[in-house]
């Protein structure tokens, strides 16, 4: 379905000077898809993200993406978001925009596999798809989907500890903490308690990028400048 010009010369056990040429006559005859330089697939396959996690080296699905694979948000992104431990150049598709972004190793947890043999691909799981997109907001889609993607997530509290612990962000462990307590998420107890004692002694904005207003919270060391009632009609308004 898709494969790389090192993978023929490795499979036939030899270097063909013209392997190249042959494969863009293919390309030529709509027969193959060059991806990108020395990456093919057939003119049939369909799957923008397995092919984007082909062609980023153990890339993963992530961000808003995920959050759409995941049905925690009814919102359909035009760029497929790919979560890398290296820097590469943004590219295209099957007509699909691929953003790479970059993160450190320590960030590369919480994955599972979708799908079967070539139609496989590595994405994250809802906790750390939630995390990531609290961690880098400005890739989850927008504030109030991530409000709702927060709300009616069924997560797990041991992994939102193991993983908040792993990306060493106050902020976000305060603001996830916050608005778990805020929507009585009786599963994440666990979590809550555990994002009390990460409070530090720095006020943060609860929406962040927001107005630098609102009430002081001195339990949460939060500055609501988004009000309960606020997110509480977010997460109940329809898309």
């Amino acid at each position: 379905m898709y494969f790389q010009l090192s993978e023929i010369e490795e499979e036939l056990n030899e270097s063909y000077a013209n392997l190249n040429e042959i494969l863009e006559n293919l390309v030529e005859k709509g027969v193959l898809i060059r991806l990108e330089k020395g990456k093919y697939c057939k003119a049939n396959f369909n799957e923008p993200n397995v092919l984007a996690s082909f062609i980023s080296h153990g890339g993963i699905i992530a961000y808003w993406s995920a959050l759409h694979i995941h049905n925690l948000t009814d919102r359909f992104p035009n760029t497929i978001f790919i979560k890398t431990d290296y820097r590469k150049r943004n590219t295209s598709v099957l007509g699909s925009t691929i953003q790479f972004v970059y993160t450190k190793p320590e960030k590369r947890i919480g994955t599972i596999q979708m799908g079967y043999g070539q139609n496989s691909y590595v994405i994250t799981d809802k906790e750390a798809t939630l995390i990531d997109c609290f961690d880098q907001p400005r890739y989850a889609g927008d504030w109030p989907d991530l409000l709702r993607a927060l709300h009616q997530a069924d997560i797990n509290s041991d992994k939102m500890i193991k993983y908040t612990n792993a990306y060493q962000n106050q902020s976000l462990i305060k603001r996830i903490g916050y608005l778990a307590e805020l929507f009585n998420k009786k599963k994440l107890q666990e979590f809550i308690d555990f994002a009390l004692t990460q409070t530090g002694k720095r006020y943060i904005l609860l929406e962040p990028g927001g107005p630098d207003n609102g009430a002081f919270d001195a339990r949460w060391k939060i500055r609501l400048n988004i009000d309960d009632e606020s997110i509480k009609s977010i997460i109940e308004a329809e898309y």
